[in-house]
């Protein structure tokens, strides 16, 4: 039984998963904003950082969130 590997004490904890990534459309509605604006904001890398899920393209809501702050600070300073 020496070859018997242990659990770790504290194995690391799950990354909790947010109950639903953000389509193109979401961003739209939640912005106010055509569905080509956020298209554009991709090309342009100037909008919320999405990812592919194959064709499909994804915003998960802790980057968007986090792009908000961000272009809130920025038009403060």
């Amino acid at each position: 039984m020496a070859n018997r590997r242990t659990p770790p004490d504290n194995p690391p904890a799950p990354v909790p998963l947010p109950v639903r990534f953000l389509t193109p459309e979401d961003i739209a509605s939640l912005f106010g904003v055509p569905l080509e604006t956020v298209y554009q904001w991709r090309r342009k890398h100037t909008g919320p950082p999405g990812f592919r899920v194959g064709r499909h393209l994804r915003y998960h809501p802790d980057a968007v969130a986090q792009w908000v702050t961000d272009q809130t600070h920025q038009t403060a300073a």
